[in-house]
C-alpha cells in the first residue's frame, strides 16, 4: 500500500468533464509563457520598488536611482527589462528620461499582489 501524501490523491480518478471544459478555456502556450515571464521580470526586489515608486508618480532615472540607492546603470538596466514586458514607458524632457507605469494594469497588479502579501 502507498502512503497517501498531504494533498494528493489516494486513488487515480479522472473527471473527464472537468477536463475538457477546463483545458478548452486554457490559455495558449505563448500567452502562458508570456505571462511568465512578466512574473519572472516581476521577482527582483529591485524592480518592484521601482514599479512601486512609478505607481507613487513619474520619475526620472536619476531620481529614482538616488531615492532607492541604486546605481544610474543599474537602474537603467531594470528599467530597459521593465520596458521590455511593456510594464514601464518614458517620455524625454531634453537630456532626462522620465519614467511612468505603462498604463493602470500594472498599478492593478501591484494593488493585488499587496493586498495577497497583507492578507493574514
Amino acid at each position: 500500500m502507498i502512503k497517501s501524501e498531504d494533498g494528493v490523491c489516494e486513488d487515480f480518478y479522472v473527471n473527464t468533464g472537468a477536463v475538457k471544459e477546463i483545458a478548452s478555456k486554457m490559455l495558449p502556450g505563448e500567452t502562458v509563457s508570456l505571462m511568465a515571464e512578466t512574473f519572472r521580470i516581476l521577482g527582483d526586489p529591485t524592480r518592484m520598488r521601482v514599479l512601486q515608486a512609478l505607481s507613487l508618480g513619474e520619475l526620472c532615472v536619476c531620481d529614482m536611482g538616488v531615492m532607492l540607492g541604486v546605481g544610474r546603470t543599474a537602474i537603467s538596466n531594470h528599467l530597459r527589462l521593465l520596458r521590455s514586458m511593456r510594464l514601464v514607458k518614458y517620455r524625454r524632457e531634453g537630456k532626462l528620461a522620465y519614467y511612468s507605469l505603462t498604463d493602470s494594469h500594472i498599478t492593478a497588479l501591484l494593488e493585488g499582489c499587496l493586498e495577497h502579501v497583507l492578507e493574514r
